[in-house]
């Protein structure tokens, strides 16, 4: 079977008439988890890059369209476990509380989805904006998340 590349320059360029709607758990399953383990991708279509370096209107991609990225989780501080959310502009900061992401096989719990909100400029004088972004982490039963995990980010 062959493999497409559907993206170039960061972004994805996909066949007239192709709509990429995955679900909550193909994203953790079918995707993150081959990246995470290097296996073969379904289809390479999830760009990978630094979604901290850019502010949500310089991401590559169609302004109006979903985004999807993988990328790895910058650490704020070397000791410690909270990442780093911070862009030129503004920051991302998480909203409500973590959804779980369970298989539809045997609803054991793969992932989970965390919504973030991005806020213009350095509390306390930011401001909230209507961008929202969804993280999605792996979970690997029984075992530690390493620091560098990549996860997926839904723009």
């Amino acid at each position: 079977m062959e493999k497409f590349n559907f993206v170039r320059d960061g972004v994805i360029r996909l066949p007239l008439g192709f709509r990429f709607q995955p679900t909550d758990e193909e994203l953790v399953f079918q995707y993150l988890k081959c990246k995470v383990f290097s296996r073969p991708l379904p289809a390479s279509i999830i760009p990978e890059i630094n979604v901290s370096k850019y502010d949500p209107w310089d991401l590559p991609g169609d302004l109006e369209q979903e985004k999807y990225f993988f990328s790895n989780k910058e650490a704020k501080y070397q000791i410690g476990n909270r990442s780093n959310r911070a862009t030129n502009s503004g920051y991302w900061k998480a909203s409500g509380t973590d959804k779980q992401i369970t298989s539809s096989r045997n609803s054991q719990l793969v992932g989970m989805k965390k919504t973030l909100v991005f806020y213009r400029g350095k509390p306390p004088y930011d401001s909230r904006t209507d961008w929202v972004m969804h993280e999605y982490r792996l979970l690997i039963a029984g075992a530690p998340q390493p620091k560098n995990t990549p996860s997926v980010c839904l723009h």
